[in-house]
């Protein structure tokens, strides 16, 4: 079981202690990678402007800057205020880059160009520096230079026009996540522990380069290039099973239940318990797999004709009696309250220094000797600078 998520445990260390990680990134998906690093027990410095969009886009209750998002994408984090445009700040922030394992950043390489803070200029005098840029195209693209954001991103690797085929929604619709960000994110996140394991073993860095688009393109074609990966075609792009606008919720007789019978035994014993053993004969659901192509949207009709005749309690009796997956339909609130959650310490009560009580997304992964954890509260802008600095009188350099 999870420990709490405001507590380390047993004193004992995160598998990263003792690489110390740069975030010079904004909004999301730089600031979520290194977050994931802090909560494995990376020393991560957050060198931060009071613009960043995380700080003033959300809620905040007590202090500017610390928003509803910030509190859990920035933990584990040590916050340094400079103006890399200022001479003092530029060289400090150098110096700090100097000492570490890892930088994220997010900011456009002409900028970092600008900074000489691009790879190239850093690599030459810090080659063990491992150097994580995030960016929404390829750099050596045409688009290189263009603006992304969630949304577009999703738009142009495809996810939109999947929303619509799947819902028949009439028009494109984003999902309602940071979908792309998040993504990024967690490639960010184990790409830059596979160059940690590379420059541990050789004492090399390199430069790390994760494109929001082909991050988020090559996570949809994983199934939904379908038919299409052969050459020529078989057919179409777009898995069966996902793009079957049966996927969904079933009714019950007093409210909805998911229900993924995957296979025909599936859909037999879930005819036989809702009363219809006559469907259970039906040849679509006697093959030796459920032909989501051919035969889902009947099947899914064939389905939702019989769950209604039950309970959703009963339903999930059933089905767990029998091997069928399925779920409650919680929302999102109520699966907050979910006792599983609760349990699993995945959203505890945490006490700020100077927000009050707020919900911490816990640590969803468990080690058995190193374990990971929510040791810091999210930093107030610059709350660290002073602290931070210090130590570069202290061996900051390489």
């Amino acid at each position: 079981m999870n420990a709490p998520a405001t507590t380390a445990t047993s004193g004992r260390e995160g598998p990263l202690a003792g690489v110390r990680v740069i975030d010079m990134s904004t909004v999301v998906m730089g600031p979520y990678a290194a977050q994931i690093l802090g909560d494995l027990g990376a020393d991560v410095i957050k060198i931060e402007s009071p613009k960043d969009t995380v700080r003033n886009s959300t809620q905040y209750r007590n202090t500017p800057g610390m928003t509803s998002l910030h509190l859990n994408v920035n933990r584990n984090k040590r916050s340094v205020s400079l103006n890399l445009k200022d001479e003092a700040g530029h060289d400090q922030a150098l110096r700090l880059i100097s000492g570490a394992d890892i930088l994220i950043t997010n900011m456009r390489i002409g900028a970092l160009r600008r900074l000489g803070m691009d790879y190239d200029s850093l690599a030459a005098e810090h080659p063990h520096l491992i150097y994580a840029h995030a960016q929404g195209f390829r750099p050596d693209s045409e688009r290189a230079d263009l603006a992304a954001y969630d949304e577009t991103v999703q738009a142009a690797s495809g996810l939109l026009d999947l929303a619509e085929r799947a819902g028949d929604i009439g028009s494109p619709a984003v999902l309602p996540s940071i979908f792309g960000d998040k993504v990024a994110a967690l490639t960010i996140a184990y790409s830059t522990l596979a160059a940690l394991h590379h420059q541990r073993a050789t004492g090399q860095g390199q430069l790390v380069e994760v494109p929001m688009t082909d991050t988020l393109l090559a996570f949809n074609m994983v199934e939904h290039l379908q038919g299409a990966v052969f050459e020529p075609p078989m057919s179409g792009t777009g898995f069966p099973l996902s793009m079957n606008k049966g996927h969904r919720a079933r009714p019950t007789k007093d409210g909805q239940v998911m229900i993924m019978p995957y296979t025909p035994q599936n859909c037999r014993d879930l005819f036989r318990a809702g009363g219809h053993p006559e469907l259970a004969e039906d040849p679509r659901v006697n093959g030796e797999v459920l032909d989501a192509r051919a035969h889902g949207a009947a099947i899914a009709e064939l389905i939702e004709s019989v769950t209604p005749n039950l309970t959703t309690d009963e339903w999930i009796e059933v089905c767990t009696k029998n091997s069928i997956p399925v779920g409650p339909v919680l929302k999102l609130d109520e699966a907050a309250e979910d006792p599983y959650v609760r349990q699993g310490h995945l959203l505890d009560l945490g006490e700020h220094p100077s927000e009050g009580s707020y919900r911490v997304v816990g640590v969803p992964m468990n080690f058995s000797a190193t374990p990971a954890s929510v040791r810091e509260h999210a930093p107030i802008p610059g709350q660290h600078t002073d602290e931070v600095l210090d130590e570069l009188g202290q061996g900051g350099q390489r």
